[in-house]
């Protein structure tokens, strides 16, 4: 007996095509959010420890966060439009290989339906069917896993991969500047873990993974970065 109910549908599951890739940017927004705050955590916590300067403290951290934002959207962007020519490169050849050999493709799209487990006239009708429809993208999603309408974009890449981090950076920022002097590294700390607590157990759900393996190296690989700027902080302050 069939698990599906005839006549019912299931509306809690979802079945949008870009829900992948949606949900591929919003890891992306933790992971960057997870890197502002660990970079910039590391930075003001080090000078913190060789100063009690508030000026001197906010100049880095803004400095940092700058820096880190830029690096990030310019990385992001670099590496999404390198992805986005390979795409139009490879499209650009299915178009041609349509146009030159259309029988030659119908029958590699037929064996890759066949290879996936359809009986041969099946597979064929499949890929006649598809064809007729809108062969580039029928060839291009079964080939290459590409939408060509929906091709990777950079700008979007950037921009996300900016406003993350930025967002990540003003948590150890604000943490360590509004406490009194003796209380900004600790307290520093403390936000900062429970921060990324939250982002390790975030990208564990968005990756349908176990959170508490994910918390644990989140939490511990911060623990220790902060750890470290703060031991050459103070080591560097007091040869000064």
């Amino acid at each position: 007996m069939s698990g599906r109910i005839a006549g019912v549908s299931h509306e809690d599951e979802p079945h949008d095509e870009s829900l992948s890739g949606r949900l591929n940017w919003l890891r992306a927004g933790v992971l960057g959010a997870n890197d502002g705050i660990v970079s910039t955590a590391g930075i003001v916590v080090g000078v913190a420890g060789a100063t009690s300067d508030r000026t001197s403290i906010l100049v880095a951290g803004i400095a940092g966060l700058a820096a880190g934002a830029m690096s990030m959207a310019v990385g992001e962007y670099v590496s999404v439009s390198t992805q986005r020519d390979s795409e139009k490169a490879m499209l650009a050849l299915e178009k041609r290989e349509l146009r030159e050999m259309p029988g030659e493709e119908l029958d590699e799209l037929t064996e890759i339906y066949e290879d996936k487990g359809l009986p041969p006239q099946l597979a064929r009708e499949v890929a006649v069917a598809l064809t007729e429809k809108d062969a580039l993208a029928a060839h291009a999603d079964a080939e290459l896993g590409i939408d060509p309408d929906d091709l990777t974009n950079p700008w979007q890449a950037a921009i996300a991969s900016f406003v993350s981090f930025t967002v990540g950076a003003l948590l150890p920022l604000a943490a360590v500047l509004l406490p009194g002097p003796s209380w900004r590294v600790p307290v520093t700390f403390v936000a900062v873990l429970i921060a990324l607590a939250v982002t390790g157990h975030v990208s564990a759900r968005l990756g349908s993974a176990r959170p508490a393996p994910a918390v644990v190296r989140n939490v511990i690989g911060g623990a220790i970065a902060m750890a470290i700027t703060f031991a050459v902080g103070s080591l560097v302050g007091g040869a000064v």
